[in-house]
C-alpha cells in the first residue's frame, strides 16, 4: 500500500487508509514530547485498526531547527508540504527574536489562512483544579484567527508611519481623544463582517454537528461598538439568515419580551430548548471570563474574535489542569486545511531532559484523528490519558501539584501504550 495525501472533496475529506501526515517537531521540548507521541499514537493505530489504517509520517521543518538547516524560521516547502497534504501536526516553537515573523504560529495561520482556533477545553479526573467542581468545565472554543489586533497593523513611536497615522487621525477624522499623541504607539484592530461570519458558521455547524446545546458569542461590544459590536451583531444576523428553523437568538428572546413579557420570552426560550433548538446567546468578556469560574457548566460551544480567544481559552485551560493540557487546532473548514498543535511554549530549560509532558501533543493528536475520521484509534489514546492520570502516574508539571512521584517522559509514554493494549 502507498501512502497518499487527505483530498478536499465536494463531499468533504477524503482519507485514504495510509495517509501522509506532515509533522514539526518543535523546539525546546518539542522532541521529547513528539518521541512519545509518536509511539503512542502509532501503538493506538495498531491496536484499532491492525494494519489496515496506518500514518506515514513526513517531517517538515519550522522554528529553530529549520533556522540551523536552512537559515529561515519558516521555510517555503514547509508552507508548501501543508498545503499539499492539508493536515500536519506540530510541537512548540520559538518566536524569532528582533526582527523578521514576529510569530511562526501567527505566519501558519495566516499564510494558510487558517481562521479557526479550535480549542476544546474538558477536565480529567485525577487532574488538579482551582475550581471546586472543574468536571462542569465542558466548553468549545472558537477563536478567529487571522483578524484583530494579530493582524499585526502596528506602528511605533517616532516612526514617519506613526506620525502619517497619528496626524491623520487628528487632522483628517477629527479624533480628540488620544491622550498622549506624541508619545503614542498606534495599532489598527480589523474585524470583518467576512471574516466573523465564517468563525461563526463554523461553530455553529459544530455544535449543531455534536448536538451542542448553545453557541455564545464573546465580545467586548459595549466599548468597542463597531468591531466587536459588529462581531455580535454579524454572529445574530447570520443565526437567524441561515439557520433560521434549527436556532433561537437572544435577540428574538428580548423581542418576545419587549412584546409580550418576560414569561412568554422565557417560554419561547424552554420551548425552543424543548425542541431541540440551538440557542446562539452572547456574553462581554469580562463577564464571561467570571462566569466560567462560577458557573461554566451555562457555556458549552463559545465564537470569539482573535485577542478575546487568546485569553479566554489560556484561562479555561487552567481551570481543566493548565495549558501542559490544553491541545488546539487551526483549521480552513472550506480548504480542509488543518494545523494541530500542542498549544504550551518550549520550555527550553527541560529540553532533552525527558521530564516534560507530553499530554498537549497527544490530546492534539486526538482532534487530528477525529478530524480524519479515525474515531477509534483518538478514543483509545484519550482513555488512556485519563485512566493514567488517574492513577497519578504523571510528569513533573502535575506531580508537583498533587504531590506525588513524577515519572518521566519516556516512562508515562509506556504507561499510556500499557492503557491502550491492556
Amino acid at each position: 500500500m502507498t501512502a497518499t495525501s487527505v483530498k478536499m472533496t465536494e463531499k468533504g475529506l477524503q482519507v485514504p487508509n495510509e495517509v501522509i501526515v506532515p509533522y514539526i517537531e518543535g523546539d525546546g521540548i518539542g522532541p521529547d514530547i513528539w518521541k512519545a507521541s509518536k509511539r503512542v499514537i502509532t501503538t493506538a493505530l495498531k491496536q484499532a485498526y491492525g494494519s489496515e489504517r496506518t500514518i506515514a509520517w513526513q517531517e517538515i521543518l519550522a522554528g529553530e531547527k529549520a533556522f540551523n538547516a536552512t537559515g529561515e524560521w519558516l521555510p517555503t516547502e514547509t508552507v508548501t508540504a501543508i498545503k499539499e497534504h492539508l493536515v500536519a501536526l506540530k510541537g512548540p516553537l520559538t518566536t524569532p527574536i528582533g526582527g523578521g515573523i514576529r510569530s511562526l504560529n501567527v505566519a501558519l495561520r495566516q499564510q494558510l489562512d487558517l481562521y479557526v482556533c479550535l480549542r476544546p477545553v474538558t477536565y480529567m479526573a485525577g487532574v488538579p483544579s482551582p475550581l471546586k467542581k472543574p468536571e462542569n468545565t465542558d466548553i468549545v472554543v472558537f477563536r478567529e484567527n487571522t483578524e484583530d489586533i494579530y493582524a499585526g497593523i502596528e506602528f511605533d513611536v517616532n516612526t514617519p508611519e506613526n506620525h502619517k497615522l497619528r496626524d491623520f487621525l487628528i487632522n483628517e477624522l477629527a479624533v480628540k481623544t488620544i491622550r498622549f499623541p506624541d508619545t503614542a504607539a498606534f495599532a489598527v484592530k480589523p474585524v470583518s463582517e467576512e471574516g466573523s461570519e465564517r468563525l461563526i458558521r463554523a461553530a455553529i455547524d459544530y455544535a449543531l454537528a455534536h448536538k451542542r446545546p448553545s453557541v455564545t458569542l464573546i465580545h467586548k461590544g459595549n466599548i468597542m461598538k463597531f468591531t466587536e459590536g459588529g462581531f455580535k451583531r454579524w454572529g445574530y444576523e447570520l443565526a437567524e439568515r441561515e439557520y433560521g428553523d434549527v436556532v433561537f437568538t437572544w435577540p428574538q428572546y428580548e423581542a418576545i419580551q419587549a412584546a409580550e413579557g418576560f414569561e412568554a420570552a422565557e417560554k419561547a426560550l424552554s420551548d425552543a430548548s424543548s425542541a431541540g433548538k440551538l440557542i446562539v446567546k452572547d456574553i462581554i468578556t469580562d463577564n464571561f471570563l467570571q462566569q466560567i469560574v462560577l458557573r461554566p457548566e451555562q457555556f458549552d460551544v463559545v465564537a470569539t474574535m482573535n485577542l478575546n480567544g487568546d485569553y479566554v481559552s489560556d484561562a479555561l485551560a487552567a481551570q481543566v489542569g493548565g495549558i501542559g493540557l490544553s491541545p488546539g487546532a487551526n483549521i480552513n473548514y472550506l480548504t480542509g486545511h488543518a494545523i494541530f498543535e500542542a498549544t504550551h511554549g518550549t520550555a527550553p530549560t527541560f529540553a532533552n531532559q525527558d521530564r516534560a509532558n507530553p499530554s498537549a501533543m497527544l490530546l492534539s493528536a486526538v482532534m487530528l484523528l477525529e478530524h480524519l475520521g479515525w474515531n477509534e484509534a483518538a478514543t483509545l489514546i484519550l482513555n488512556a490519558l485519563e485512566s493514567t492520570i488517574s492513577q497519578q502516574i504523571v510528569t513533573e508539571d502535575l506531580a508537583q501539584l498533587i504531590d506525588v512521584t513524577a515519572v518521566s517522559t519516556s516512562a508515562f509514554a509506556d504507561a499510556l501504550e500499557a492503557a491502550i493494549t491492556k
